[in-house]
């Protein structure tokens, strides 16, 4: 293992002496993220390095993976710096002519890098591009979206960005490494939701399009880092990225009218729970429906 200083200031390296950088962050994830570097290895052909960022796990995260794979460069944070700010740690170090950023809770199926690379050598006008994410029974999770929150009411926005698709999921994005060095990596504004959405739209903004990889395949758990956080909140951290975005790319009247119809919409949703409530067994799900449609409300209101 080469552990790499989370303070120090990178010195700039020359690019493409490698085929891929591939970074995985990792936050008291230690047995997930040790699979998915196992299934790393059986991957062939390809010239690679892995970097993996642990925000301040409590798990033994980087002394385990120093212990198994000694190959693989760790950066140690003593604090969880956020999902983005942690990729943009390991980008300077980065040799690859693409680099991958993958989740820590994936397992990579055989062949998946080397469809990647050949369709991104392929396709010169993809910036970014996603994998097919697959449930480990084998059902698909949402992998493509072709479109960003409240993009209804922001055609005008829109209608300039590069590509159909809007963006793909962050558990498994491959990117050109000089793209995303010009773009300055993730927008650290966006702790853990939201900054693959941004991302997207900035590599569109430059002319390039979103690709989707549907031979390219990797398991995902899902949601494995946030897993003991109460379900508001999980959804508040989300409604707050989701309010990032719109500030970052919507203009002001374009995010008023979103506001006015989540407003409505949470309303109207929770005059119906109300009505419905006698006959609602689970009450702690009614209520934290009803929580999330309380914030909803309560934000919506909020100055831009």
């Amino acid at each position: 293992m080469r552990a790499l200083s989370p303070c120090a200031k990178a010195i700039p390296v020359k690019r493409e002496f490698m085929d891929i950088s591939i970074i995985i962050v990792s936050y008291n994830t230690a047995n997930l993220t040790l699979d998915c570097l196992a299934s790393l290895q059986t991957e062939d052909g390809l010239e690679k390095e892995i970097f993996v960022v642990d925000n301040s796990s409590t798990d033994n995260s980087a002394a385990l993976i120093a212990e198994r794979f000694p190959q693989v460069d760790v950066i140690a944070n003593s604090q969880n710096k956020g999902f983005g700010a942690a990729n943009n740690q390991a980008l300077p170090h980065c040799r690859g002519k693409y680099i991958i950023f993958l989740n820590p809770d994936t397992t990579i199926i055989k062949d998946t890098l080397p469809k990647a690379v050949s369709f991104m050598d392929e396709n010169l006008h993809i910036g970014l591009a996603g994998a097919k994410i697959l449930n480990h029974d084998g059902s698909l999770q949402p992998s493509v979206s072709y479109k960003y929150p409240g993009e209804k009411f922001a055609k005008k926005e829109v209608t300039r960005l590069a590509g159909r698709i809007a963006c793909v999921m962050g558990a498994f994005m491959i990117a050109r490494s000089d793209l995303i060095v010009e773009l300055g990596g993730f927008d650290e504004d966006f702790f853990l939701y939201g900054e693959d959405q941004d991302l997207a739209w900035r590599i569109r903004e430059k002319g390039f399009s979103i690709g989707y990889i549907e031979d390219a395949k990797v398991f995902h758990w899902g949601g494995q880092s946030e897993r003991g956080t109460p379900p508001v909140a999980l959804f508040e951290k989300k409604l707050r990225a989701e309010y990032l975005f719109y500030r970052k790319h919507y203009s002001s009247q374009t995010i008023t009218r979103i506001k006015r119809a989540e407003r409505i919409k949470a309303y109207y949703r929770l005059a119906t729970l109300n009505l419905l409530s006698p006959f609602i067994r689970k009450k702690e799900n009614l209520r934290n429906k009803m929580d999330c449609y309380h914030l909803v409300c309560i934000m919506a209101k909020s100055p831009i």
